[in-house]
């Protein structure tokens, strides 16, 4: 029985890494990982033994009593995090969470982790989560949870302390840049994930965010751009696909997501130890905007299946890439159920962009870099212009014939500088923008005023739909 037990362990991994790239539906048995090695098998038996020496001597002598499953799931994680970031166990529990999480709801605080150095660094907090509205930003380090140094757990423990009762309480210790550290207390929530989200700019493009590829993305992508056809009556000018803090998700909804913009063409491949294993998957006809300009944000919280998209659409120059490079994760992760237990995620491929590249740690860096910058408004300019001038030429397309005198009703003076939407009235109170709001959310996820990235984007993208509608009235 205990022999049984160590082999069971041999197959099995430790740690957490929400988001990483998976392929759900691919479900193997432990049994099938079994593999030979060039060693002979005795010495496998040697170590085997050593194992259980060491298991016995911590049953036996441990300070306190300690349960066998503990051990032996303590083992596993050792021998799994050894190998990468993101190979891990999940137990029952753990591995019932991740299939509600990839089906698009969970509990917890919305924040995306992995280890670095020990500590739990944010990959990115998850739109309209307690993470998000409590102000943590990727890459704080979170030192310690309630108090207790998070130095000395596994990944899974400290996402299990992160954890726990809707409506309870939990103060993360956090680490960022240079200041000083700071408490940070954050109330557990159900989180919806809702990974697309759009509104309409300036009429008539397009905006949608993506903030995780779950099993209901690419359904939602497409719901997002008839939404987006309907309310411009058909005259959809382009798109930005904000991808941006994207920590990944599912392979098959990144596939679908960037076949929904390509013609033909590969989209993806995998490789892994065994070189029959590769796979590859091309792009079927039918592109859901129409060939329209389309531009894609990234930055350093892009990751995994959102750099499979990002990727793809930037070696088949559909889109223009702004922003700053993406994190670089380029491997694959099974889940394999085990009977009985829990599931493994077992890193078994590398995934490759369709010119051959692999981005694994490397990342991919945009088309036109632009870091992220505050957007301070100097103000209205207030400089009179050639009409504001007495006695200036009159336009002859404006029906005058009176020389340079001005219309009736024109005032000589230097008119007041306008300010938009920040513009007063007599009484002092701002004017209300008027403009109605058309989006997927009751309030503005997208704001160009404040988000210097998705200014860029928006005004090229102004600028290749001009360029694209006039060669096709040249035409």
């Amino acid at each position: 029985m205990f022999r049984q037990s160590l082999l069971v362990a041999t197959a099995l991994a430790a740690g957490m890494l929400i988001g990483t790239l998976a392929f759900a539906p691919h479900l193997v048995q432990a049994e099938s990982t079994a593999t030979t090695t060039d060693s002979p098998p005795v010495n496998t038996y040697e170590q085997l033994n050593l194992f259980g020496e060491v298991f016995e001597r911590v049953r036996a002598a441990y300070v306190e009593p300690v349960k066998d499953d503990q051990l032996v799931e303590a083992a596993i994680n050792g021998m799994l995090t050894s190998l990468d970031p993101h190979s891990s166990y999940m137990n029952a529990k753990e591995y019932q969470d991740m299939q509600v999480q990839t089906k698009g709801e969970f509990g917890g605080l919305g924040i995306e982790v992995t280890m670095q150095d020990g500590l739990i660094k944010v990959v990115t907090p998850m739109d309209d989560t307690p993470a998000a509205k409590a102000g943590m930003q990727p890459g704080d380090l979170i030192a310690q949870i309630d108090g207790q140094p998070v130095q000395g757990l596994s990944l899974n423990e400290a996402v299990e302390k992160m954890r726990g009762e809707v409506g309870s309480s939990v103060t993360l210790t956090v680490l960022r840049g240079d200041q000083d550290p700071f408490d940070v207390s954050l109330k557990r929530a159900v989180i919806q994930l809702k990974s697309v989200r759009w509104e309409l700019e300036d009429g008539n493009i397009g905006y949608v965010r993506i903030t995780s590829f779950s099993e209901k993305t690419d359904s939602g992508l497409r719901d997002a751009v008839d939404q987006l056809k309907k309310a411009t009556k058909g005259e959809l000018a382009g798109l930005v696909l904000d991808l941006r803090n994207n920590p990944g998700g599912l392979l098959d909804q990144a596939i679908a997501v960037s076949d929904d913009f390509l013609e033909k063409g590969e989209i993806v491949s995998t490789r892994g130890r065994d070189p029959n294993d590769a796979q590859r998957w091309n792009a079927e006809s039918g592109d859901i905007i129409g060939d329209k300009p389309m531009i894609v944000l990234i930055n350093g919280g892009s990751a995994s299946a959102s750099e499979i998209v990002a990727g793809a659409l930037q070696d088949h120059a559909r889109a223009v890439l702004i922003g700053t490079k993406s994190f670089g994760k380029g491997s694959v992760q099974s889940i394999m159920a085990i009977p009985g237990h829990g599931a493994m995620r077992l890193t078994t491929a590398r995934y490759y962009t369709p010119s051959g590249r692999s981005i694994q740690a490397t990342g991919i860096d945009p088309d036109i870099k632009v870091e992220q910058a505050k957007i301070e408004k100097l103000g209205a300019e207030n400089r009179p212009h050639e009409a504001d001038l007495k006695g200036a030429l009159a336009n002859p397309g404006n029906g005058e014939s009176n020389g340079g005198e001005p219309q009736e009703g024109k005032k000589e003076e230097t008119p007041a500088p306008q300010a938009d939407a920040t513009d007063t009235k007599k009484d002092g109170a701002k004017k209300e923008d008027t403009t109605p709001f058309v989006g997927s959310e009751r309030e503005q996820i997208a704001r160009p005023d404040e988000d210097f990235q998705l200014a860029r984007g928006l005004d090229l993208l102004r600028g290749l739909a001009l360029i694209q509608g006039k060669s096709a009235t040249a035409n």
